[in-house]
């Protein structure tokens, strides 16, 4: 009866201490991006950009709670059709930037469309799954698989590994939350390992020069030091140099005097590391993780197979997205381009998490509704 009651209120003690969380976060990304690029003249400070796309964000964030997201998994495919044709047009018209071409022009504004392409998979395969019972191997994992292949392909065109892998990623958790019998998760590791060097062979000769030199660097990070490797390396540098306590706001060497590339982006991590320390990180984390628990607790309260796939898909996101730009910039994978969740600067990237988390509470608000 509390719950229900709670329900027409509005927002709850959980909606509120998952927005704080959020905010908490956000706050951390803007100060980090603050330090970076505090003295830099010319256009806008990028902290500046930053704060008006977490206005857009909250917008977008605001748009999605309000929502049925019955009503929007209507428009799944019709809206997956419309970012298919765009990550064409992209192929064709799209802003090229350092060897990528990934961005669409609008005015003075550019936007990212493989960033939205993968809230709009999970979209897709939760409303995909969520219909009539989806027995078998064609119905549960090739039709849908088919499904992911073409927005996968023309996003590793671009190239962005980065979103591809984030497409297999919310892809694999789509299949594990529909439940894949172990005899037939075996039989896919087993085909996997056997077409491995075959796969590894044309997946190799369709990486681009620099992708290459990147895997190079990461198994031998001495490979290319002043090179492909230079990012890896001094990331690495600036997190060792922050040790328990940080250097402290403006103190961070390695960002300071710029010997770290792409600090306010894919880099935003080590920054925060250098400045705050191990102590700084493990609040950093803390956030994180305390984000990812109330996310798994809406995605395990969900009314309906619909709410808990799309809950169990963003989660996938975002989870995949933490971990593997932390463990890049740690030296732990290589490096892909894989932006931090609400913290690195990226107006695509920023709107769309946002977007997403919307989405997420916009499942928790909805799940009593059956009672009404």
């Amino acid at each position: 009866m509390i719950d229900r009651l709670t329900e027409h209120r509005g927002l709850d003690s959980f909606d509120i201490r998952y927005v704080a969380l959020i905010l908490a976060i956000l706050a951390i990304g803007v100060m980090s991006i603050y330090s970076v690029a505090h003295g830099q003249g010319g256009t806008a400070p990028y902290y500046l950009k930053q704060l008006i796309w977490i206005g857009l964000g909250a917008a977008a964030f605001l748009v999605m709670w309000a929502s049925d997201y019955h009503h929007l998994a209507r428009f799944a495919y019709p809206a997956y059709a419309f970012i298919l044709l765009m990550l064409v047009f992209v192929l064709f018209e799209g802003r090229t930037s350092k060897g990528a071409q990934r961005w669409i022009a609008l005015g003075p504004l550019t936007f990212q469309p493989s960033e939205f392409a993968k809230l709009i998979l999970v979209l897709v395969l939760a409303h995909y799954y969520s219909k009539a019972p989806r027995v078998g191997w064609l119905q549960r994992v090739i039709v849908p698989g088919l499904l992911v292949l073409p927005g996968l392909l023309l996003i590793l065109k671009q190239p962005d590994l980065g979103s591809g892998l984030s497409f297999v990623a919310v892809y694999a958790a789509m299949l594990l939350m529909v439940g894949v019998r172990s005899q037939a998760l075996g039989f896919i590791l087993l085909f996997s390992i056997m077409l491995f060097p075959f796969a590894w062979e044309g997946m190799w000769g369709s990486l681009h020069d620099y992708q290459r030199q990147r895997i190079m660097a990461f198994v031998d990070p001495d490979y290319d030091p002043a090179g492909k490797g230079y990012h890896a390396l001094q990331s690495k540098i600036a997190i060792g140099s922050g040790e328990l306590l940080g250097k402290g706001l403006y103190g961070g060497t390695q960002s300071q005097l710029k010997f770290l590339p792409e600090g306010h982006t894919d880099f935003v991590f080590a920054v925060f590391a250098e400045e705050w320390g191990f102590l700084g990180v493990l609040v950093l984390l803390t956030l994180f993780v305390a984000l990812i628990w109330l996310s798994l607790e809406i995605a395990s309260k969900a009314k309906d197979q619909l709410g808990a796939l799309l809950a169990v898909g963003i989660v996938a996101m975002l989870c995949f997205c933490v971990v593997v730009n932390i463990g890049m910039t740690a030296g732990m994978f290589p490096i892909v381009g894989i932006p931090l969740p609400l913290v690195s600067y990226g107006g695509s990237a920023t709107i769309m998490t946002m977007a997403s988390l919307g989405l997420l509470l916009n499942v928790k608000r909805k799940r009593l509704s059956l009672f009404y």
